[in-house]
């Protein structure tokens, strides 16, 4: 199939901004705290999703469930997510994994006392930071940051604390979900050939980043998604603007620009070998 954009959606969140950046910032005209856009595949049922995210407060202190806890509830899916940081503020972090292991008992403990906002590992990040954090991995997103979220298409979130504000908390199923330990958010990059890197991989999806110059014919037997970070040239015959997600599936010829920076998202465990250059 030809590349098709994605429908971008604003979902409005009590730690949201009411002035975005360009390009989305008639999104936020009428006041109301947008924290996320949602773009959005035709049925809605793929297997991946990719929102903005702009905090100008802290997350909930959450877990979202791993494929052992998906299937016991019946979900069709788990939840690991990547996130690229496009901006932050001095000092903004992103929580995840513990300071050190714990027991459930404990966890559960520190979720009801508030002990657990000293019990997650707050790190400081920076722009072009991209972390990786699979399902079942006590987190939080902090305030003061922009950036794009990659992950499995399943709407759960267990919160196990949520600083005071009055929504409903989780805590047995994110007890019973959540990785007890410090967690490595990062992997390290790998090349895969001149201008793609490796970002993500051996989980539930793969993430790939691309830049420079190119012109790459590919068949892909599942979809693809393509986020411009940059004006980055076509898909298709489309331009790939900044601000923009695309999907596409079969054949497709890509062609970057030399200032192209792009990244590629596709579900499954493995690096596809879809780079084939024409």
């Amino acid at each position: 199939m030809p590349a098709i954009e994605l429908r971008r959606r604003p979902v409005e969140r009590i730690w949201g901004r009411t002035a975005l950046p360009p390009p989305f910032d008639t999104l936020a005209a009428d006041g109301r705290p947008v924290g996320e856009i949602w773009f959005e595949a035709p049925g809605g049922d793929a297997e991946l999703l990719v929102k903005y995210l702009f905090t100008a407060e802290r997350l909930s202190i959450q877990v979202h469930p791993d494929a052992e806890d998906a299937a016991r509830r019946g979900l069709e899916s788990c939840k690991d997510e990547a996130w690229l940081i496009l901006d932050a503020e001095p000092g903004a972090s992103i929580g995840l994994g513990l300071t050190r292991a714990v027991g459930r008992d404990a966890l559960r403990a520190a979720a009801v006392s508030g002990a657990i906002e000293e019990l997650v590992d707050w790190r400081t990040v920076r722009p072009g930071e991209i972390l990786y954090s699979p399902a079942g991995t006590i987190h939080a997103i902090g305030a003061g940051l922009s950036l794009i979220e990659i992950q499995q298409n399943c709407d759960v979130t267990y919160r196990l604390y949520d600083y005071g504000r009055p929504r409903a908390l989780q805590i047995e199923d994110a007890v019973s979900a959540a990785r007890l330990q410090p967690h490595s958010p990062t992997m390290r990059p790998r090349e895969a050939g001149e201008g793609r890197e490796i970002h993500v991989e051996g989980g539930h999806f793969v993430l790939e980043r691309w830049r420079g110059e190119r012109r790459v014919a590919f068949e892909a037997a599942a979809p693809v998604l393509l986020i411009p970070l940059a004006d980055s040239g076509t898909a298709g015959g489309r331009r790939l603007l900044a601000g923009t997600v695309w999907t596409t599936e079969g054949s497709c010829e890509l062609c970057l620009a030399a200032g192209a920076d792009l990244l590629v998202a596709y579900g499954g465990a493995q690096v596809r070998a879809f780079d084939a250059a024409v």
